[in-house]
């Protein structure tokens, strides 16, 4: 069994249903689980298959939180593959076959990431380098676009060719095609992390049991946003998590985080 989980909180019922009619095309057995953060249960007329189930929190749980509830749900199913989706993607069905079959050909990958585009077809660089503060303060408030974009290129990884496969130290939350046996193995989600960083967290742990692999071969399209920088309080819980993100793994003094940028960088031939 493959499931799939997308957490909801007031989200417009058209998005929504593309991403649903997306994961319930493929055809094999699916379980769709709907974990609803938002404040009243308007979302629920979206469970209208069999293969849907719907969760009604009546609270804001964050994102990782209410992912972890769908992911019980998954154990007890005993769901092979997982995946984590965003309300705001959609993509062709049959590129869940494809990735299974990609997971079948090497035994070694945990996480799988394909890639992402704009609905203009145009690449979405979610391949990450693992975070510094430096990376995340020059990005968001350094207006300087010369010192900017330089710490962009190469934390983006945008001077790699998207067209092939990686290992990248991180990899995006609105899309992640997972092996059960691995998310379990890593416990979830960080619930501490309520939104933005718990994708960071979650490849760099994932990476350290398995490999996380960037595959361009299939696509999805993902009606990006960049919410934190246009609405404050998204950028106070992007600031709250960055807090917990190098409380955890370090701040200056992340030796492991060097040695893994170090060996992508390298791999990359990055000058």
């Amino acid at each position: 069994m493959i499931t799939g989980s997308i957490v909801l909180f007031h989200n417009k019922k058209d998005d929504v249903y593309k991403v649903i009619e997306s994961f319930l095309g493929f055809e094999g057995n699916v379980k769709l689980i709907l974990v609803d953060n938002s404040s009243n249960d308007e979302l629920s007329c979206l469970a209208n298959d069999a293969r849907i189930s719907y969760i009604f929190n009546d609270s804001n749980l964050g994102f990782g939180k209410a992912h972890n509830i769908a992911l019980n749900e998954a154990y007890n199913l005993n769901s092979k593959y997982h995946i984590f989706l965003n309300p705001d993607i959609y993509f062709i069905p049959n590129i869940i076959d494809e990735i299974i079959k990609k997971f079948e050909s090497d035994q070694s990958i945990g996480l799988i990431s394909p890639k992402i585009l704009y609905e203009n077809n145009e690449t979405q660089f979610l391949c990450k380098l693992l975070p510094t503060p430096i990376d995340l303060i020059i990005r968001r408030f350094i207006s300087i676009d010369s010192i900017r974009k330089k710490i962009t290129n190469k934390y983006e990884l945008r001077f790699f060719d998207y067209s092939k496969e990686i290992e990248p130290p991180t990899v995006s939350g609105c899309f992640m095609f997972i092996k059960t046996s691995i998310i379990r193995k890593v416990g979830g989600f960080d619930e501490r992390f309520f939104m933005y960083l718990e994708d960071v967290d979650l490849s760099r742990r994932i990476a350290q049991v398995s490999k996380v692999l960037f595959y361009p071969n299939v696509h999805v399209i993902h009606t990006y946003e960049k919410g934190s920088y246009k609405n404050l309080k998204l950028l106070l819980y992007h600031m709250h998590s960055a807090l917990k993100y190098f409380n955890k793994w370090g701040w200056l003094f992340d030796r492991k985080r060097k040695l893994i940028n170090k060996e992508i960088l390298n791999q990359l031939n990055y000058k």
